[in-house]
């Protein structure tokens, strides 16, 4: 089993920095439909979700018969992979776990293209040309979780064209798409694939409530995609009452907070200002120059077994490097043994040393309300103060 964030059950009652939930929690109109739709569940629930569906199709400005809903991302991720039955598939590594556990449910042989930190983990031109004719099915996360950076336009549309051209069904995730900035702050400006969905039969985009209401308790994601005949395959492998009477009534709720997204973005952009400017007071000193080379995984893999070998892994001064924060949540790294520091204080990080791609050492951490951030800042400076200098990697 994948390790996740968000283990709330064995740490109960610890701050919560480990899963990259919406910082403003649910919208209360949700909350409210989801009470006032409680004695619907003495009844099925609607198979195939057809209201949800038209309620989604006007948020996405899509048609609803390009729309199919299901039990939160993961189970429109599963349903794919079950539909498509590819033989062979390709991820960017490091990214989202759940592709390769759907891949592997169906015996598909998997090839990563491994995402590289002195490349800033974005995807570059040369890692397409591992999109052949072998090749059934794509998966990239834009923004990338753990990561938290942006694949902007230009790339997607020379992405799709490869897939288009090795005949590869490309499956784009934009689940926390809706947390960047529209072009303020200095975020570059999102690019949703939706717009391509007829020109590009082969593309599909995933989506969930999950993270942008705040609701992953009610498990509730969907897929947008322009070939009918993909949805209709999907529909047949996933059984038909699979979204509760609950979750489509809080999904349907959800598709009409436009302004709560809004003021989602807004609040995030302050917050996860604040988070950055104290985390940089972290940042290496040699690194102020911008030509300073970042460390390949490789030579990191070496510099911690020099660290293990010496018996002094995670007894080095404090010291945080930030490299993607383009969603809600901020992606570094610093020392071994961080996230059981945070413990301490009551705090959960996410570990994210089993994501392939990455080692010991990485961690990525959701943006959270001030007095969250607040908590998590002052137990920075107590494990720095414990550390003394800083220290130059």
């Amino acid at each position: 089993m994948h390790k996740h964030g968000g283990d709330v059950y064995q740490y109960p009652n610890f701050i919560d920095f480990s899963a990259n939930i919406n910082l403003l929690g649910t919208p209360p109109q949700v909350l409210e439909r989801v009470r006032s739709a409680a004695e619907g569940i003495l009844h099925y629930p609607q198979p195939g979700s057809g209201r949800l569906r038209h309620a989604i199709a006007q948020l996405e400005q899509v048609q609803p018969e390009q729309v199919i809903c299901g039990n939160g991302a993961a189970e429109v991720i599963f349903s794919l992979a079950l539909a498509q039955k590819p033989k062979r598939a390709l991820l960017f590594a490091p990214t989202f776990q759940e592709y390769e556990q759907a891949l592997r449910s169906v015996g598909c042989e998997i090839r990563r293209e491994y995402l590289r930190p002195e490349q800033g983990f974005r995807l570059q031109e040369e890692n397409l040309l591992s999109i052949t004719s072998e090749i059934d099915l794509v998966f990239l996360c834009n923004p990338n979780n753990p990561t938290g950076i942006l694949t902007e336009r230009g790339m997607l549309e020379r992405l799709a064209d490869r897939c288009r051209q090795a005949g590869a069904v490309l499956a784009v995730d934009e689940c926390f798409l809706d947390f960047v900035s529209l072009g303020q702050g200095g975020f570059p400006v999102p690019c949703s694939m939706k717009k391509y969905l007829r020109q590009y039969p082969n593309l599909f985009i995933i989506k969930a409530f999950t993270k942008t209401f705040g609701m992953p308790g009610l498990r509730l994601g969907y897929g947008l995609c322009g070939d009918e005949e993909r949805l209709a395959r999907m529909r047949e492998v996933t059984q038909p009452w699979n979204v509760s009477v609950l979750a489509q009534e809080a999904g349907i709720a959800a598709a009409k907070e436009k302004a709560f997204l809004e003021e989602t973005r807004k609040a995030l952009e302050t917050e996860k200002s604040f988070l950055l400017e104290h985390l940089l007071q972290y940042r290496p000193e040699h690194m102020a120059g911008a030509e300073e080379r970042e460390p390949a995984l490789g030579e990191c893999h070496e510099r911690l077994e020099t660290e293990r070998m010496a018996g002094t892994e995670g007894k080095k001064p404090f010291y945080i490097r930030i490299y993607g924060h383009e969603a809600n949540f901020i992606f570094f790294r610093s020392r071994i043994g961080l996230a059981a520091e945070m413990k301490k204080f009551g705090i959960l990080i996410r570990d994210c040393s089993n994501f392939p791609g990455l080692e010991e050492g990485w961690y990525r951490i959701a943006v959270r309300p001030r007095e969250e951030n607040e908590i998590f800042v002052q137990a920075l400076q107590k494990i720095e103060k414990t550390d003394g200098a800083l220290v130059l990697i």
